[in-house]
Protein backbone atom coordinates (compact mmCIF):
# COMPACT_ATOMS: atom_id res chain seq x y z
CA UNK A 1 0.00 0.00 0.00
CA UNK A 2 2.76 2.46 1.45
CA UNK A 3 4.60 1.85 -2.22
CA UNK A 4 1.13 2.19 -4.06
CA UNK A 5 0.93 5.63 -2.43
CA UNK A 6 4.30 7.04 -2.66
CA UNK A 7 3.56 5.85 -7.21
CA UNK A 8 0.40 7.61 -7.17
CA UNK A 9 1.92 11.09 -5.38
CA UNK A 10 4.96 11.06 -7.90
CA UNK A 11 2.48 10.51 -11.14
CA UNK A 12 0.41 13.63 -9.93
CA UNK A 13 3.59 15.62 -9.42
CA UNK A 14 4.44 14.61 -12.99
CA UNK A 15 1.05 15.43 -14.28
CA UNK A 16 1.11 18.49 -12.51
CA UNK A 17 4.41 19.61 -13.86
CA UNK A 18 3.50 19.02 -17.36
CA UNK A 19 0.11 20.80 -17.08
CA UNK A 20 2.67 23.90 -16.03
CA UNK A 21 5.61 23.67 -18.84
CA UNK A 22 2.91 23.12 -21.14
CA UNK A 23 1.23 26.73 -21.02
CA UNK A 24 -0.31 27.38 -23.72
CA UNK A 25 -0.33 24.12 -25.46
CA UNK A 26 -3.18 23.11 -26.90
CA UNK A 27 -4.89 18.94 -27.85
CA UNK A 28 -3.26 19.55 -31.88
CA UNK A 29 -1.27 22.61 -31.53
CA UNK A 30 -0.35 25.84 -29.66
CA UNK A 31 -1.87 28.76 -28.51
CA UNK A 32 -1.23 32.22 -27.81
CA UNK A 33 -2.75 35.05 -26.77
CA UNK A 34 -1.76 38.51 -27.85
CA UNK A 35 -2.76 41.61 -27.00
CA UNK A 36 -4.04 44.78 -29.58
CA UNK A 37 -5.74 48.21 -29.42
CA UNK A 38 -8.74 47.59 -32.02
CA UNK A 39 -8.01 49.58 -34.89
CA UNK A 40 -6.11 48.46 -37.38
CA UNK A 41 -3.86 45.86 -34.74
CA UNK A 42 -6.73 43.66 -34.21
CA UNK A 43 -7.96 43.95 -37.41
CA UNK A 44 -4.77 42.86 -38.86
CA UNK A 45 -4.08 40.11 -36.31
CA UNK A 46 -7.81 38.62 -36.76
CA UNK A 47 -6.81 38.50 -40.42
CA UNK A 48 -4.30 36.10 -39.43
CA UNK A 49 -6.34 33.30 -37.68
CA UNK A 50 -6.62 31.00 -40.54
CA UNK A 51 -3.25 31.27 -41.47
CA UNK A 52 -1.61 30.76 -37.85
CA UNK A 53 -4.28 27.72 -37.41
CA UNK A 54 -2.86 26.10 -40.82
CA UNK A 55 0.60 26.27 -38.76
CA UNK A 56 -1.37 24.43 -35.95
CA UNK A 57 -1.31 28.01 -33.88
CA UNK A 58 -4.08 28.80 -32.04
CA UNK A 59 -4.75 33.08 -31.69
CA UNK A 60 -6.28 35.02 -29.13
CA UNK A 61 -7.00 37.85 -29.30
CA UNK A 62 -7.12 40.51 -26.48
CA UNK A 63 -8.04 44.21 -27.01
CA UNK A 64 -6.93 47.33 -25.13
CA UNK A 65 -7.92 50.54 -25.66
CA UNK A 66 -5.42 52.18 -24.02
CA UNK A 67 -1.52 52.09 -24.42
CA UNK A 68 -0.14 51.31 -21.07
CA UNK A 69 -2.37 47.88 -20.12
CA UNK A 70 -0.91 45.84 -22.82
CA UNK A 71 2.35 46.59 -21.57
CA UNK A 72 1.57 45.96 -18.43
CA UNK A 73 -0.07 42.44 -19.16
CA UNK A 74 2.55 41.63 -21.26
CA UNK A 75 5.26 41.89 -18.58
CA UNK A 76 2.99 40.09 -16.04
CA UNK A 77 2.62 36.58 -18.55
CA UNK A 78 -0.89 37.71 -19.58
CA UNK A 79 0.05 37.61 -23.12
CA UNK A 80 2.13 35.77 -24.93
CA UNK A 81 3.06 39.67 -27.24
CA UNK A 82 1.04 42.98 -27.90
CA UNK A 83 0.81 44.49 -31.26
CA UNK A 84 -0.07 48.62 -30.83
CA UNK A 85 3.14 50.15 -30.63
CA UNK A 86 6.50 51.28 -32.02
CA UNK A 87 10.08 51.22 -31.08
CA UNK A 88 10.36 54.02 -29.33
CA UNK A 89 7.42 53.98 -27.21
CA UNK A 90 8.40 50.76 -26.01
CA UNK A 91 11.75 52.41 -25.46
CA UNK A 92 10.82 55.23 -23.20
CA UNK A 93 7.89 52.58 -21.69
CA UNK A 94 10.75 50.22 -20.46
CA UNK A 95 13.02 52.90 -18.61
CA UNK A 96 10.20 54.85 -16.76
CA UNK A 97 8.39 51.55 -15.56
CA UNK A 98 11.20 48.83 -15.20
CA UNK A 99 9.93 46.42 -17.50
CA UNK A 100 11.81 44.15 -20.17
CA UNK A 101 9.93 44.21 -23.29
CA UNK A 102 11.81 43.37 -26.77
CA UNK A 103 10.45 43.98 -30.48
CA UNK A 104 10.73 40.55 -32.22
CA UNK A 105 9.07 42.30 -36.02
CA UNK A 106 8.34 45.24 -37.61
CA UNK A 107 4.99 44.51 -39.12
CA UNK A 108 3.59 47.65 -40.57
CA UNK A 109 3.71 51.59 -40.13
CA UNK A 110 0.90 53.93 -39.68
CA UNK A 111 1.40 57.68 -41.29
CA UNK A 112 0.92 60.81 -39.64
CA UNK A 113 -1.57 63.13 -41.26
CA UNK A 114 -1.93 67.09 -41.60
CA UNK A 115 -6.02 67.36 -41.61
CA UNK A 116 -7.62 70.34 -42.10
CA UNK A 117 -10.04 72.19 -39.54
CA UNK A 118 -11.49 75.34 -39.76
CA UNK A 119 -8.78 76.31 -42.56
CA UNK A 120 -9.08 73.21 -46.07
CA UNK A 121 -5.44 73.68 -47.27
CA UNK A 122 -1.74 74.39 -45.95
CA UNK A 123 -1.73 78.04 -48.60
CA UNK A 124 -4.95 79.29 -46.63
CA UNK A 125 -3.51 79.08 -42.89
CA UNK A 126 -3.61 82.40 -41.71
CA UNK A 127 -1.31 84.47 -39.79
CA UNK A 128 -1.91 82.62 -35.44
CA UNK A 129 -3.87 79.95 -37.05
CA UNK A 130 -4.19 77.02 -34.50
CA UNK A 131 -2.52 73.66 -34.68
CA UNK A 132 -3.35 70.97 -32.93
CA UNK A 133 -0.06 68.00 -32.38
CA UNK A 134 0.17 65.13 -30.12
CA UNK A 135 1.07 65.82 -26.29
CA UNK A 136 3.24 62.05 -26.12
CA UNK A 137 7.26 62.92 -26.75
CA UNK A 138 7.24 60.46 -30.00
CA UNK A 139 4.67 61.76 -31.81
CA UNK A 140 4.83 65.27 -30.79
CA UNK A 141 8.47 65.07 -32.53
CA UNK A 142 7.21 63.18 -35.67
CA UNK A 143 4.41 66.23 -36.10
CA UNK A 144 6.92 69.14 -35.54
CA UNK A 145 9.07 67.15 -38.13
CA UNK A 146 5.78 66.68 -40.52
CA UNK A 147 5.50 70.71 -40.10
CA UNK A 148 8.44 71.64 -40.87
CA UNK A 149 8.60 69.25 -43.92
CA UNK A 150 6.07 71.50 -44.96
CA UNK A 151 7.61 74.44 -44.52
CA UNK A 152 5.41 76.06 -41.74
CA UNK A 153 8.29 76.32 -39.12
CA UNK A 154 11.52 75.22 -38.36
CA UNK A 155 13.07 73.61 -35.57
CA UNK A 156 16.67 73.24 -33.99
CA UNK A 157 18.77 70.62 -36.53
CA UNK A 158 19.48 68.27 -33.26
CA UNK A 159 16.29 67.96 -31.86
CA UNK A 160 15.32 65.45 -34.84
CA UNK A 161 12.92 63.06 -32.63
CA UNK A 162 12.94 63.88 -29.35
CA UNK A 163 11.63 68.10 -30.27
CA UNK A 164 9.00 69.90 -29.20
CA UNK A 165 7.65 73.15 -28.98
CA UNK A 166 10.87 74.49 -27.26
CA UNK A 167 12.94 73.61 -29.77
CA UNK A 168 10.91 75.96 -32.45
CA UNK A 169 13.56 78.30 -33.72
CA UNK A 170 11.42 79.94 -37.29
CA UNK A 171 7.55 80.50 -37.22
CA UNK A 172 6.98 82.67 -39.87
CA UNK A 173 3.05 82.30 -39.59
CA UNK A 174 2.96 82.79 -35.48
CA UNK A 175 1.25 79.27 -35.36
CA UNK A 176 -0.10 78.74 -32.10
CA UNK A 177 0.66 74.61 -30.98
CA UNK A 178 -1.64 73.23 -29.12
CA UNK A 179 -0.45 69.73 -27.53
CA UNK A 180 -3.33 67.65 -26.86
CA UNK A 181 -3.54 63.72 -25.77
CA UNK A 182 -3.20 61.70 -29.62
CA UNK A 183 -7.15 59.92 -29.02
CA UNK A 184 -8.58 63.70 -28.93
CA UNK A 185 -6.77 65.37 -32.20
CA UNK A 186 -10.43 64.25 -34.35
CA UNK A 187 -12.85 65.72 -31.77
CA UNK A 188 -9.81 68.92 -32.03
CA UNK A 189 -10.38 69.59 -35.95
CA UNK A 190 -13.75 71.52 -34.88
CA UNK A 191 -11.79 74.09 -33.02
CA UNK A 192 -8.84 74.27 -34.99
CA UNK A 193 -7.51 75.46 -37.98
CA UNK A 194 -5.59 72.53 -38.66
CA UNK A 195 -4.39 68.86 -36.74
CA UNK A 196 -1.80 66.24 -36.92
CA UNK A 197 -3.37 63.11 -35.78
CA UNK A 198 -1.89 59.83 -35.61
CA UNK A 199 -2.67 57.15 -38.20
CA UNK A 200 -4.92 54.78 -35.56
CA UNK A 201 -7.06 57.47 -34.35
CA UNK A 202 -7.31 59.07 -38.12
CA UNK A 203 -8.85 55.37 -39.51
CA UNK A 204 -11.11 55.23 -36.07
CA UNK A 205 -12.21 58.76 -37.07
CA UNK A 206 -13.56 57.90 -40.85
CA UNK A 207 -9.70 59.67 -41.79
CA UNK A 208 -7.60 58.22 -44.78
CA UNK A 209 -3.68 59.62 -44.68
CA UNK A 210 -3.65 58.99 -47.93
CA UNK A 211 -6.59 60.85 -49.56
CA UNK A 212 -8.11 63.08 -46.55
CA UNK A 213 -5.06 64.57 -45.28
CA UNK A 214 -3.20 67.64 -46.37
CA UNK A 215 0.10 66.58 -46.01
CA UNK A 216 1.50 63.26 -44.94
CA UNK A 217 4.41 61.26 -43.32
CA UNK A 218 6.56 59.58 -46.46
CA UNK A 219 6.65 55.94 -46.25
CA UNK A 220 10.53 55.64 -46.91
CA UNK A 221 10.97 58.82 -44.14
CA UNK A 222 13.08 58.41 -40.82
CA UNK A 223 9.95 58.25 -39.36
CA UNK A 224 8.18 55.31 -41.20
CA UNK A 225 11.39 53.45 -40.24
CA UNK A 226 11.61 54.90 -36.37
CA UNK A 227 7.76 53.94 -36.03
CA UNK A 228 7.06 50.99 -37.50
CA UNK A 229 4.33 49.18 -35.51
CA UNK A 230 5.88 46.16 -33.64
CA UNK A 231 5.03 42.88 -32.25
CA UNK A 232 6.78 42.94 -28.63
CA UNK A 233 6.84 40.23 -26.30
CA UNK A 234 8.90 39.54 -22.78
CA UNK A 235 12.90 39.58 -22.59
CA UNK A 236 13.60 35.70 -23.26
CA UNK A 237 10.70 34.72 -25.40
CA UNK A 238 12.02 36.16 -28.61
CA UNK A 239 13.24 32.67 -30.26
CA UNK A 240 9.96 31.00 -29.15
CA UNK A 241 8.46 29.08 -32.25
CA UNK A 242 4.58 29.87 -32.20
CA UNK A 243 5.62 33.96 -32.06
CA UNK A 244 8.43 33.56 -34.77
CA UNK A 245 5.78 31.95 -36.79
CA UNK A 246 3.29 34.87 -35.51
CA UNK A 247 5.59 37.77 -36.95
CA UNK A 248 6.17 35.45 -40.39
CA UNK A 249 2.34 35.28 -41.04
CA UNK A 250 2.20 38.67 -40.31
CA UNK A 251 4.75 39.93 -42.92
CA UNK A 252 3.49 37.34 -45.64
CA UNK A 253 2.23 38.32 -48.95
CA UNK A 254 -1.14 37.43 -47.29
CA UNK A 255 -1.42 39.76 -44.45
CA UNK A 256 0.35 42.69 -46.81
CA UNK A 257 -2.25 42.68 -49.20
CA UNK A 258 -5.06 42.01 -46.77
CA UNK A 259 -3.43 45.75 -45.18
CA UNK A 260 -3.13 47.72 -48.64
CA UNK A 261 -6.84 46.10 -49.48
CA UNK A 262 -8.52 47.47 -46.50
CA UNK A 263 -6.40 50.47 -45.68
CA UNK A 264 -5.89 51.98 -48.92
CA UNK A 265 -2.77 53.48 -47.48
CA UNK A 266 -3.98 54.32 -44.01
CA UNK A 267 -2.00 51.42 -43.16
CA UNK A 268 1.77 50.74 -44.86
CA UNK A 269 3.05 47.41 -44.44
CA UNK A 270 6.74 46.88 -43.32
CA UNK A 271 7.70 43.89 -45.42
Amino acid sequence: MKKRTILAIILIICIAALSACGGNQKSGGTKIVVGATPTPHAEILTAAIDLLAKEGITLEIKEFTDYVQPNLALESKQLDANYFQHQPYLTDFNAENGTKLVSIGNIHYEPLGIYPGKTKSLAELPNGAQVSVPNDTTNEARALLLLEAQGLIKIKPNAGLTATVMDITDNPKNLKILEIEAAQLTRSLQDVDIAVINGNYAILAGLNAATDSLAKEDSNSLAADTFANIITVRVGDEGRPELQKLVQVLQSSEIRKFIEDKYEGAVVPKT
